[in-house]
């Protein structure tokens, strides 16, 4: 790759990174604000649960679109317009004052949800499959810190359009299949275009099934601990404003750490043989459910039992999510990968955007606790049966891959 593109590309992940802190703040703060929304709006549980769930459907159905549009059309001038509207939605939802205009806004904000298959495509066009892991673990630091100052910042519109001009004006497109290690160092190449025989291949891929598998349960555990942990700290175990953010905020930040640590520990691993980065997920999902486990069983009392067992889930539960991102790209085609991520997310959507609802209900029956132990130990519980599944057909879904990118290198 050409000096420049090589300092060039991490600005764009400098921006891409910016991009998602500030709209990981605005789509998980309101997690932090249940009971206050709760007490204005007079809501229960299961309404508390449809509000967040609506712009889960919303993103749900909108995800093929817009990775249809990302593998047809320039991905950066989209991500700007997913920009704009997010600032857009955003400043609706902040400005009403009903119940019925709040759900309705809320959900509204799912438009630019469903953007990040263009983003991550992206940059899997500026670095090889090798350094991907590491480069989404980085990105994706943005989620957690997002939802750490989502719990101690107002929220804010002006940068969010700011932003959009940014990415507009700033962020290149990139060819396609650039950083494929069989077309480095070409000064020329060719230019692969969406194809629908392409498109259909993502579903004949063994692999992709298993993806598909852990996205519709993995995410379900992430929906539940984003929109009621924070009512389960204050409402279950006791803790005041200030309890909770000294107990939240180390636990976050080490989870953080973790989306990096597991891509880089992906890269490791997958360097070695083609099913590192699953066997990475696969102990990442076990051991977030045990220690979660761990912590929900916790004494009331024992503050400091509970810290240690959720300090020790945010160690391993996002081992698993930069990997997911770079396997799909380790077996699916640089013209489709949008298409393909985006049907991964649809599929992930399509459960996880009734787990707020399905919280709600099992909350309102029995509590909160039991609504987080059940659907959180039992989703990821899945996934590593799923994982293992994914283990024995990695292989030959890479390897077609690779003789795929060979064949189109050696005709250029």
């Amino acid at each position: 790759m050409p000096k420049e593109n090589s300092s060039y590309r991490w600005f764009v992940v400098v921006v891409f990174f910016f991009f998602m802190l500030l709209h990981q703040t605005d789509k998980l703060m309101i997690g932090s604000l249940q009971v206050q929304i709760s007490d204005d709006f007079q809501l229960n549980n299961k309404q508390w649960g449809l509000i967040n769930s609506g712009a889960l459907i919303v993103a749900t159905v909108l995800y093929p679109i817009w990775g249809y549009l990302y593998d047809r059309f320039s991905r950066s001038k989209l991500l700007s317009l997913a920009s704009f509207i997010w600032g857009s939605t955003t400043w609706l939802n902040a400005v009403v004052r009903s119940f019925g205009g709040f759900l309705v806004t809320r959900a509204s904000t799912g438009i630019d949800d469903s953007s990040y298959p263009g983003l991550y495509t992206l940059v899997a066009d500026y670095f090889g499959p090798t350094l991907r892991g590491k480069i989404y673990g980085i990105l994706q630091l943005a989620q957690p810190l997002g939802y750490l100052m989502g719990m101690i910042l107002a929220l804010m519109v002006a940068p969010m359009i700011g932003g959009a001009a940014l990415i507009f004006f700033f962020v290149r497109e990139m060819p396609r299949g650039k950083a494929e290690p069989e077309f480095e160092n070409m000064a020329e190449m060719q230019t692969f275009k969406f194809s629908w025989a392409e498109a259909k291949e993502i579903f004949k891929k063994k692999t992709m099934w298993f993806v598909f598998l852990q996205g519709f349960a993995g995410v379900f555990p992430w929906n539940v601990i984003t929109y009621f942990f924070f009512a389960y700290l204050e409402r279950e175990r006791g803790y005041d404003a200030e309890g909770i953010l000294f107990t939240m905020a180390p636990v976050i930040l080490i989870l953080a750490a973790g989306y990096f640590v597991g891509g880089a520990a992906g890269d490791f691993a997958f360097k070695r043989t083609n099913k590192g980065r699953i066997l990475v997920s696969s102990a990442g999902v076990l051991l977030g459910a045990l220690f979660l486990f761990l912590a929900v069983n916790s004494p009331i009392e024992a503050k400091n039992q509970f810290f240690v067992f959720m300090c020790l889930t945010a160690i391993f539960m996002p081992l698993s999510s930069a990997n997911v991102v770079a396997t799909v790209y380790d077996v699916t085609v640089p013209e489709v990968r949008s298409t393909a991520q985006a049907s991964e997310y649809f599929v992930e959507n399509a459960g996880a955007a009734f787990a707020p609802i399905l919280t709600g209900f099992i909350a309102d029956a029995y509590d909160l606790k039991t609504a987080i132990l059940l659907i959180c130990t039992a989703a990821w519980l899945l996934c590593f049966f799923f994982y293992l599944g994914a283990l024995f057909t990695i292989d030959k879904d890479s390897g077609d891959l690779r003789a795929q990118m060979a064949e189109r290198a050696k005709a250029m």
